[in-house]
């Protein structure tokens, strides 16, 4: 039995999918809604093929590859999107993804894009793969644009240390970087999460599910 965890803040289109792959009788799938949700079914499953939506609130999918790649050795993963993905294609297998599929493409295609995923085999779309062969092309434009709307890690554990109550100088010493550089990553982690004020950012880290109460 082959078994996929599916990752779309999008509920109609998760759940789709979710039916779409039940279909083959081989296929398991989990489904969920966010890249926190994600990151706690991989460190206590395993799973053959990891689709991840591309541009999802909070982690997407750029960032959650390489929090995965941290946690599980060689995993096969597929962007799963309905955004164009060449401007992203250096980043996205920097980071270690085995393929990529469009939320267009035919159920034939979805699975075929699976099994060949298993296989150590990638299936290319035809666009890409003619700007590929062009040496003079560089696939560059808005990976960095993707990467400013994601929280990161280190971004994660700054919430929570000013969850803590922790000051700039504490974060400073915590985290070993400059206070300069601890109110640049703050007022980055405010812009992200379109807030003016810690504690704002704090709720709104709660509500988003990037934090808990527990945590702390």
């Amino acid at each position: 039995m082959m078994k996929l965890l599916l990752v779309d803040d999008h509920p109609s289109v998760r759940e789709g999918t979710k039916v779409m792959f039940e279909e083959e009788q081989d296929f398991t799938v989990s489904a969920v809604s966010s890249g926190m949700e994600a990151l706690e079914l991989v460190k206590i499953n395993d799973f053959d093929v990891m689709l991840f939506d591309l541009h999802m609130p909070v982690i997407n999918g750029l960032e959650l590859t390489k929090r995965i790649m941290n946690i599980k050795p060689n995993p096969l993963i597929i962007i799963y999107t309905g955004f164009e993905i060449e401007p992203y294609f250096n980043k996205l297998v920097e980071a270690g993804v085995s393929g990529f599929v469009s939320k267009t493409a035919t159920r034939e295609q979805m699975i075929e894009a699976i099994r060949c995923t298993v296989r150590n085999e990638t299936v290319i779309p035809i666009p890409l793969f003619k700007q590929l062969r062009r040496n003079s092309v560089r696939l560059c434009t808005g990976e960095d644009q993707l990467e400013e709307v994601s929280i990161n890690e280190r971004e994660q554990q700054i919430l929570l240390e000013i969850a803590k109550g922790r000051s700039n100088k504490e974060l400073s010493e915590i985290l070993l970087m400059s206070q300069r550089n601890v109110e640049y990553q703050l007022t980055r982690i405010f812009g992200k999460l379109q807030v003016r004020s810690r504690a704002e950012a704090i709720s709104e880290a709660i509500k988003r599910g990037i934090i808990s109460e527990q945590s702390w």
